[in-house]
């Protein structure tokens, strides 16, 4: 059976998360929505579909039929990376808007809605306002993907997604330090190597 790494959630941010789906985290790449096994490991990773919903899709599904939503879900990331990297780096500005043609014409399609449910942690009988949506088909599992593409287009500040300094590295994220300093996917990853390249370079300078 082929070994699946656990997906990469570095970005701060579910939709950069997404683009970051296919990532190279040591030295061959890897697709993590390759095909629709994939696209379910994923999303039950990201806890954006409930796990009993992904059971009851998959149960339901004809052959072939979560592969062609893969398909979509990987020409969805492409389209999404390329705006990305458009637009990072400064603030969006209300000409984008007609690139968001594709994303709003997925948005389009949900049958999201709140309903009254039982509070979860009181005991007393209380209620709380739940967000749910209808799922009919496995292309459905698209919606909350697109909904997370959204909150990146209209919560965050595009001045502040970055791209990975690391040579190799492909992945993007959301710099939400204080200082808007943070240069790496991950310390322990890029960050580290880029440590160990500067002190074999003193290393070599010195020697």
């Amino acid at each position: 059976m082929q070994s699946h790494p656990p997906a990469i959630f570095i970005a701060d941010t579910l939709g950069l998360d997404f683009i970051n789906s296919i990532a190279t985290p040591v030295d061959t790449p890897v697709d993590w929505i390759a095909d629709g096994e994939g696209l379910l490991r994923w999303l039950r990773q990201a806890d954006l579909v409930p796990s009993d919903v992904i059971d009851e899709l998959k149960a339901r599904a004809v052959t072939g039929e979560l592969d062609k939503v893969a398909d979509q879900a990987r020409d969805m990331r492409e389209w999404f990376r390329g705006f990305v990297r458009k637009h990072m780096g400064r603030p969006l500005t209300a000409r984008a808007l007609r690139e968001l043609e594709p994303l709003n014409r997925l948005l389009e399609r949900d049958e999201a809605f709140n309903r009254i449910v039982p509070h979860r942690h009181d005991n007393g009988g209380g209620f709380a306002l739940e967000r749910t949506r209808r799922w009919r088909s496995a292309e459905s599992l698209l919606l909350p993907v697109g909904e997370a593409m959204a909150k990146v287009v209209c919560d965050e500040n595009f001045t502040d997604i970055k791209a990975c300094e690391g040579p190799a590295c492909t992945l993007m994220f959301a710099d939400h330090t204080r200082a808007r300093a943070r240069r790496w996917c991950s310390m322990a990853i890029c960050g580290n190597r880029a440590k160990q390249a500067a002190h074999r370079n003193r290393m070599k300078d010195s020697g």
